[in-house]
C-alpha cells in the first residue's frame, strides 16, 4: 500500500498559524505590562530607582542563554530591550537628554541603550546635554567620549570634570558615515556639512571625490543633514537615520578613512538618580586626577594601579588652564571599586593626587 506523501502547509496557512502566535504574544505582552505597573507602585513606595541598567542586563542575558534559535542572539536582546522600555514607559517614562536633532549617532546610541520608549529631549551640543542632565531636566544624558579613529572627545572630559554627572554605562557604536544629499549625483557639491569629528573621520575620502568642496563643521551630523536638506549644493555625512529622517538621497556609503570605525558613548546622570551599579565582571572605573608639578609625579600614579595588578586601558591629559603649565590626568581602568585590589589600588593613588575624582563606575559595553 501506498503511503500518501507529506504535503506542507500552504502559505494560508501558515498565516493563518502566525497571526494566533501574535494574538497570544499580544496577551503575554500586556500580562507583562501589567507586572510591570505593579513594581512601578512598589518602586514608588520604597523610593527605589525606575531605571535599572544592571536590571535590563541581567534579564537580556538570561534569555540569550535560554534561547532556543532560530532567533539570532543580537535579535532577542533588540527585541527585549524594546518591550522593557515599553514596559518601563509605563512605569515612569525617562527623559534622556541627547545630541540633535533627530537621526544622530548620539540618538541611535541612546535607543540601544534606553530602548526607543524612552521621552528624548534633544540637545544643541554635549555641553547643553550635561546641563540638561545636571539640572534634572532629564534624567539621563548620553554623549560622546572617545573614537577610534581622532581620540576622545575633550569637550565631553571637561563637562565631567565641571559637573556632578557621573558615568553609569557606555555604548560603543560601529559608526558608518554616508554622504547624503537632496538631489541624486555628485555634481555641483559646494559644501560638505557634518560634526568636526566626522569631517575628520573622512577626509581621505573627501579629497579624493570631493577636493574643491568646503569642508564645513556644524554641532551634530543630523545637523548637517537637515541643512543639506535644504539646499541642493550642500551634502551632508551622516547614518541612515538622517537620510531617512529628512529624506535624502544616499550618494556614497560608508565613506569613512577606517571601516573598523567606533564611537563610544557614556550614559550620564547625577548620583542621586542612580548610584554605581553593582560589579558585573565585566566593569570599568574611570578618575581623573591632578598631580603636584615635580619630577615623577606621573609615573608615580602608575605605581599603585601595577603593585595591586589593575589594568588601565586609557590614559588621557587635560590642561588644567591655571597658567601654571598644570594638567589633569583621566585614566580608566578594569575593575569595580567593590574588588579589594582596585579598592587597595584606588586608596593609594588618591593619596598621591592634588585632586581625585571618580567619574563612574560602569559595565563595559558588549
Amino acid at each position: 500500500m501506498n503511503t500518501p506523501p507529506h504535503s506542507s502547509p500552504d502559505l494560508a496557512a501558515l498565516r493563518v498559524q502566525i497571526d494566533g502566535v501574535d494574538a497570544q504574544l499580544l496577551a503575554l505582552l500586556n500580562q507583562r505590562a501589567q507586572l510591570a505597573l505593579q513594581v512601578g507602585e512598589v518602586k514608588k513606595r520604597e523610593g527605589s530607582p525606575f531605571f535599572r541598567p544592571d536590571r535590563v542586563a541581567q534579564i537580556i542575558e538570561t534569555i540569550q542563554q535560554a534561547n532556543p534559535g532560530p532567533l539570532k542572539a543580537a535579535h532577542v536582546a533588540a527585541i527585549w530591550r524594546e518591550v522593557m522600555s515599553a514596559c518601563l514607559a509605563l512605569e515612569s517614562p525617562q527623559r534622556v537628554a541627547i545630541l540633535g536633532p533627530e537621526g544622530t549617532f548620539c540618538e541611535q546610541a541612546a535607543i540601544e541603550y534606553f530602548g526607543s520608549s524612552a521621552e528624548f529631549i534633544y540637545c544643541g551640543s554635549f555641553d547643553e546635554v550635561f546641563h540638561a542632565t545636571a539640572a534634572g531636566t532629564a534624567e539621563y544624558g548620553v554623549v560622546g567620549v572617545e573614537n577610534s579613529n581622532e581620540g576622545v572627545v575633550t569637550r565631553s572630559l571637561d563637562m565631567l570634570l565641571h559637573t556632578p554627572c557621573h558615568i553609569v554605562g557606555e555604548v560603543s557604536l560601529l559608526v558608518r558615515h554616508h554622504l547624503l544629499r537632496a538631489t541624486p549625483g555628485m555634481a555641483g557639491i559646494e559644501a560638505v556639512l557634518a560634526h568636526p569629528q566626522a569631517l575628520a573621520q573622512c577626509q581621505t575620502w573627501l579629497s579624493k571625490h570631493l577636493p574643491q568642496a568646503e569642508r564645513r563643521p556644524v554641532s551634530s551630523n543630523a545637523e548637517g543633514a537637515r541643512l543639506a536638506a535644504g539646499n541642493p549644493a550642500w551634502a551632508g555625512i551622516a547614518g541612515e537615520r538622517s537620510a531617512q529622517r529628512y529624506g535624502l538621497h544616499l550618494l556614497a556609503h560608508a565613506i569613512q578613512d577606517d571601516t573598523h570605525n567606533r564611537t563610544r558613548f557614556a550614559v550620564i546622570c547625577l548620583p542621586q538618580t542612580l548610584a554605581a551599579p553593582a560589579p558585573t565582571g565585566r566593569d570599568c572605573t574611570s578618575v581623573v586626577v591632578s598631580v603636584p608639578n615635580r619630577p615623577g609625579a606621573v609615573h608615580d600614579l602608575l605605581v599603585p594601579l601595577k603593585r595591586h595588578a589593575v589594568s588601565m586601558t586609557r590614559f588621557e591629559s587635560r590642561p588644567a588652564r591655571t597658567g601654571q603649565w598644570e594638567y589633569f590626568f583621566y585614566i580608566d581602568i578594569q575593575g569595580h571599586p567593590s574588588q579589594p585590589h582596585v579598592a587597595a589600588a584606588l586608596a593609594e593613588l588618591q593619596q598621591l593626587c592634588a585632586f581625585y575624582k571618580i567619574l563612574g563606575t560602569y559595565p563595559l559595553a558588549a
